[in-house]
């Protein structure tokens, strides 16, 4: 077997979504939206590309916050900790141009409050 087909094969299939982020079938995106810097900014473009969509199959607001979480979720461990917040806020962001509740921040481990912490104790025979 010739190793450059080998290596051309992975490269194709490392690169799936990329590909599905530049070709994708629901939403055409601004160029290098997710490149923006302001939370507001990638979410506004992301809604107008949502909105004018003609070839979505779901409401705009899922459209765009599906291609939101798939590229954070594509970035992976190679996405900046500073990235990552502006995009985390552009989810909040849309939730807020779509009048849609914003979830929960806290981020919180189980048993880290005074009172989780008492729950936990183990207690003595009543």
């Amino acid at each position: 077997m010739n190793d450059t087909t080998n290596t051309s094969a992975k490269h194709k299939t490392k690169r799936w979504s990329a590909r599905v982020t530049r070709e994708s079938d629901a939403l055409d995106l601004e160029s290098e939206v997710f490149k923006k810097k302001s939370a507001s900014a990638i979410a506004r473009s992301l809604r107008q590309s949502a909105e004018k969509s003609k070839r979505k199959k779901s409401s705009p607001f899922r459209s765009a916050m599906s291609m939101l979480t798939f590229y954070i979720n594509r970035a992976g461990e190679n996405l900046l900790s500073s990235r990552a917040k502006v995009l985390e806020s552009a989810k909040d962001e849309l939730r807020r141009l779509y009048n849609r509740p914003t979830k929960n921040k806290s981020h919180k481990k189980a048993g880290s409050t005074a009172k989780n912490r008492t729950a936990t104790k183990k207690r003595g025979p009543n």
